[in-house]
This record gives structure tokens, C-alpha cells and sequence, in this order.
């Protein structure tokens, strides 16, 4: 059972970085980027300076400075990924085949909203899920001992305060409650058709999100957001053929930076570039403790941190119209060192275009498609390799990833008589 427990304990947290593993969540490890039909367009170029319109406040709470009166946007993204992992034939159990297709489409909702009070104040509201994936081989493969089927899930509820300070700065922050679960399985044995272990665990962490815009010239929009790290303690099960034993686990999600600026080239014209730092390293080496406090293992993740270079533009067709595309280039913080059957993450590009149509001074439709190109990755689990449980095995991984999002924007307000906000130095 030391052995098993100690895998399973492993995938308990790794789980939650399984989400990068170009199969369900696209922001490194386990994170999901997706949180706005506008700014996707852009592959997330701007996003904390306002590209994102009111959906930027998932990475800088400080935009709803930007948005006059009573508004709010709602976004559903699909994820279309594809992720074989092929074993080699050095592999001891390359006869039982590869992992199949592992990557499950998933559908990722987000909402905002956003209230102006008076000149100097507004209050917000997000619904985010930040981390989330399904993920699901074929029960018998050849490294079904390292992972079966694997989901994780998250809802983030963010009330913000928002302050424009004078016409050139705002400022915003606010409290962030979230909730964790995971749920992941694996083989007990090489063998086809043997049991599965069965790990399941949730928490709910408490955070905080702040940001501030700068307008130092017309035309101009800066923005620096961040997110805080959550601590989690997991508590859950692990349920073998040999029964079911209570088991928790500290698992911290991490904090992330992210900065923008939105540059107007002529009335039309805007372009914008985005930069991005996620805390992967604080993840370390958490312990799993057992019953009656026992230390069971510890969890050898050690990722690095995670980047996030981006670049877009958007141009204003007529009064109706908005095009826009970008491009991004995403570090991942695992790497061959590391990489496990529930983590084959890599480096990869996006390459994303989108639109816009207002309908009238109320409402607004989204929508973007991207592409992800994932750089040729490989998995190495040999002796040394901190996943090893004496089954070597190595592969190589074929993946892709296609994202869909569709988004509307409405103020519910009437334009014509709302109290005034800082002012437009971009489209909106």
C-alpha cells in the first residue's frame, strides 16, 4: 500500500497541473486562460489593460473603472483538445497500446458584473472556474499504472471595490472565494482490466485579487493585475480493492501577475501586448498525511514558474463591427525532468482572430476561435525520474488544441443618462 498510496497521493495534487496537459485547461499546469470571448480574440494581449472589456477584471479587478453605468458579460468557451500518448517499444508494457485520445472537450462558463455608485466608485462581481479539466485514456493502456480517468473543477466568486482615483489612476481589489475537487483514478496493477485506485478530495480557500489602470496619455491604457495564491487542504479518500482510507493534502494554487498595455494607433486602430507571470514553484513538495496525522508521502511536483507573452490588435470596422486577432507564446513549467503521463505539458504558440458586433447602445455580441501549437513533447519516466514506480516508460506525445468562445456584453442602464466614468482613452 506505501507504494500505491504514495502514487496516488502524487496524482491527488499533480492532478490539478493535469489540466495543462494540452487537454482541458490552457494556462500551464493546471490553469484555464479562457475567461473572455474579447480578449481570447487577442490571444489575452491587453487583457489587464481592458482589452477584455468588463471580463478583464478576472486579471485586473481595476477596469470596471472603464465601464460607465450598469453592465455585465458572460462568455462560454469550448475546448476541442487532442492528446495521444505513444509509448515506445521499449516500454515493458508497449503490447497493451497507447493512451488513446485523452483530452475530453470541456466548456468553460464566466460571468461579470459591474455596478457604478457614483463618479469615484463602482462595485463588481466575477463567477470564474480558474482550474478545471477532464481527462480520460483508455482503462487499459500501457501506463495505466501512472493514470486513468482524472477530472478536476473550481468556481471562483470575486466581489470587487473599484476607486478612479483622479483621471489618470484606478485602483480595485476584493476578496476571493474558491472551491477545489478532484477526482482521479488509476491502475492497480500492469496487468489489462486490473482495479482502479480512486482518489477524491475538495476544499474551499479564501484569496484576493487587486489592480490598478494607469492613463497617463490619451490613448494610452496600462494595467497591472494580481491574483492571489489560495491555500487548499484537501480532504477526501483514497478507495482501493483493499478498502477506503481518509487522507488530506495541502495544496496551494499559485499567485500571477499580469500586465498590459492597449496603445490607440488611430481612431480605428488599437493595439495591444500582454505579459504574464504564474507562481507554479510555490507548489514545492507538499505532504500527505493519513490517518491520525501520519505523514503517508510527499508530493514531488517542483514545476518552474509559468510566462505568458502575448501581442494582439483590434480595428474598428464601422460603428458596428470590431475585428481583431494575436498572437502568444506560453512557457510551460514542466518539463522532460518532470513530465508524467498526467502532466505532458510543453511550450506552445497560440494563434487566435475575433469579433465584434453591437447590436445597439445595450448590447453586444463576442466571439473568438484560437489555435494552439504544442511543441514536440516527450515523457521519460526512468529510474531517478521523481514519478518512477518501477515500471519504466517512455512516449512520446502527439497534441493540439482548439478553443471556440461566444460572449455577449449588455448595460442595463441608459447610456444617455448615466453618471460619466474615467475617460475612454481606447475603443468601447
Amino acid at each position: 500500500m506505501g507504494r500505491l498510496s504514495r502514487s496516488l497521493s502524487l496524482a491527488a495534487v499533480s492532478l490539478a497541473a493535469l489540466v495543462a496537459a494540452q487537454g482541458g485547461a490552457h494556462a500551464g499546469a493546471f490553469g484555464i486562460r479562457e475567461q473572455s470571448a474579447t480578449a481570447q480574440g487577442l490571444s489575452f494581449a491587453g487583457a489587464a489593460s481592458g482589452s477584455g472589456y468588463l471580463s478583464s477584471m478576472f486579471w485586473n479587478p481595476a477596469v470596471i473603472t472603464m465601464m460607465p453605468g450598469w453592465n455585465t458579460e458572460a462568455s462560454l468557451s469550448l475546448i476541442v483538445p487532442r492528446v495521444d500518448i505513444n509509448p515506445l517499444p521499449s516500454v515493458p508494457t508497449f503490447a497493451f497500446g497507447g493512451s488513446g485520445d485523452i483530452g475530453q472537450d470541456a466548456i468553460v462558463p464566466a460571468s461579470y458584473n459591474s455596478y457604478q455608485i457614483n463618479d469615484m466608485l463602482w462595485v463588481g462581481l466575477s463567477t470564474t472556474s480558474p482550474y478545471g479539466l477532464v481527462t480520460d485514456p483508455r482503462d487499459n493502456w500501457a501506463g495505466q499504472v501512472y493514470s486513468r480517468s482524472s477530472k478536476v473543477f473550481s468556481l471562483n466568486v470575486n466581489p470587487v471595490l473599484g476607486i478612479k482615483v483622479n483621471n489618470w489612476l484606478s485602483v480595485a481589489a476584493g476578496p476571493s472565494l474558491q472551491y477545489f475537487d478532484i477526482r482521479l483514478k488509476r491502475a492497480a496493477a500492469v496487468t489489462p482490466g486490473a482495479p482502479s485506485v480512486i482518489l477524491d478530495g475538495d476544499d474551499v480557500g479564501f484569496g484576493f485579487t487587486a489592480g490598478v489602470t494607469l492613463t497617463p496619455f490619451a490613448g494610452t491604457s496600462i494595467g497591472i493585475g494580481y491574483r492571489s495564491r489560495i491555500d487548499h487542504e484537501l480532504e477526501g479518500t483514497v478507495t482501493s480493492p483493499a478498502g477506503s482510507i481518509p487522507i488530506s493534502s495541502d495544496l496551494t494554487t499559485p499567485d500571477q501577475l499580469t500586465i498590459g498595455i492597449s496603445q490607440a494607433i488611430t481612431p480605428a486602430l488599437t493595439v495591444h501586448a500582454g505579459f504574464e507571470w504564474t507562481n507554479w514553484s510555490v507548489l514545492e513538495t507538499p505532504l500527505v498525511t493519513g490517518p491520525g496525522g501520519v505523514v503517508v508521502t510527499d508530493l514531488p511536483l517542483n514545476y518552474d514558474d509559468g510566462y505568458f507573452y502575448s501581442l494582439g490588435f483590434d480595428y474598428k470596422l464601422n460603428n458596428q463591427l470590431t475585428l481583431r486577432a494575436g498572437v502568444a507564446y506560453e512557457e510551460s513549467p514542466i518539463d522532460t525532468e518532470i513530465r508524467s503521463t498526467r502532466l505532458p505539458d510543453n511550450d506552445r504558440i497560440w494563434a487566435s482572430v475575433g469579433a465584434s458586433y453591437q447590436w445597439n447602445d445595450k448590447l453586444t455580441f463576442d466571439v473568438a476561435y484560437t489555435h494552439i501549437f504544442a511543441k514536440e513533447t516527450d515523457i521519460r519516466i526512468l529510474p531517478g525520474h521523481q514519478d518512477y514506480e518501477g515500471l519504466p516508460f517512455v512516449a512520446d506525445v502527439d497534441a493540439s488544441v482548439d478553443i471556440v468562445s461566444v460572449g455577449l456584453r449588455y448595460r442595463w442602464d441608459n447610456p444617455a443618462v448615466a453618471i460619466p466614468a474615467a475617460p475612454i482613452v481606447r475603443k468601447y
